[in-house]
């Protein structure tokens, strides 16, 4: 009965801290967007030096762990360059440029699963390579990248967990904070987990409903 009891007191102010991890990862994956669709086509359609710097920026925020790249932009990045960055919006920045380098590889994949053809098609009609890419590359790629691209929501939301050791109030900072307070760490910490099952299912039943709208019957793997 104590457990419950503490649960049931800690529930809004860890409820509190849910609001921010999903403002953290509906900002992070709109940031990964906005960056990994022109990643993408400049690795693909860009010059070689373009895909050059696209493929080390991928290599780089890919290859080191959220925690590093939290430390090095709110303690030296930031910092240096006089940006007074709070820690909500270091953790979005990180998380976003990091989803970003892997949002790129989606779409460059999509993007290359349509093959060339498609591009000499525009091309001979009198397009121009950009106008090829936005009227008819894009919107078949991004419809042949939804359910990879849907894999990201839960990515981010357990990556959003790290981001309690520069100071962002979300879940586990929260309960982290709660436990210190009542020493009731596995009711505090089982109810967290819970939060989070049922935001990873809710975030990913969501997005299949969009897919389910967006689906084109007979197109892909629509049903004819």
């Amino acid at each position: 009965m104590e457990n419950i009891e503490v649960v049931v007191q800690s529930l809004p102010y860890l409820l509190q801290g849910t609001l921010v991890t999903l403002r953290i990862v509906a900002l992070a994956l709109a940031l990964g967007l906005c960056m990994g669709l022109p990643l993408a086509i400049g690795q693909v359609y860009g010059s070689a030096s373009m895909q050059r710097m696209v493929k080390a920026y991928v290599w780089i925020f890919r290859g080191l762990p959220n925690l590093v790249l939290l430390f090095l932009f709110f303690f030296g990045i930031f910092p240096s360059l006089r940006i007074d960055a709070s820690a909500f919006s270091t953790a979005v920045v990180v998380l976003g440029l990091r989803s970003a380098a892997y949002q790129s590889q989606i779409f460059r994949g999509s993007i290359l699963s349509l093959g060339e053809g498609q591009m000499l098609a525009a091309r001979s009609l009198g397009m121009s390579k950009l106008q090829a890419i936005i009227w008819i590359i894009l919107p078949q790629a991004l419809r042949i990248a939804r359910p990879g691209w849907s894999n990201e929501y839960p990515i981010l939301l357990t990556d959003s967990s790290v981001t309690y050791a520069i100071g962002v109030l979300e879940i586990l900072t929260r309960a982290n904070l709660v436990v210190s307070r009542t020493y009731k760490p596995m009711p505090i910490f089982l109810t967290c987990a819970i939060i989070f099952i049922l935001l990873n299912y809710g975030g990913m039943r969501l997005l299949h409903m969009i897919e389910n709208k967006m689906r084109i019957p007979g197109y892909g793997n629509g049903e004819r």
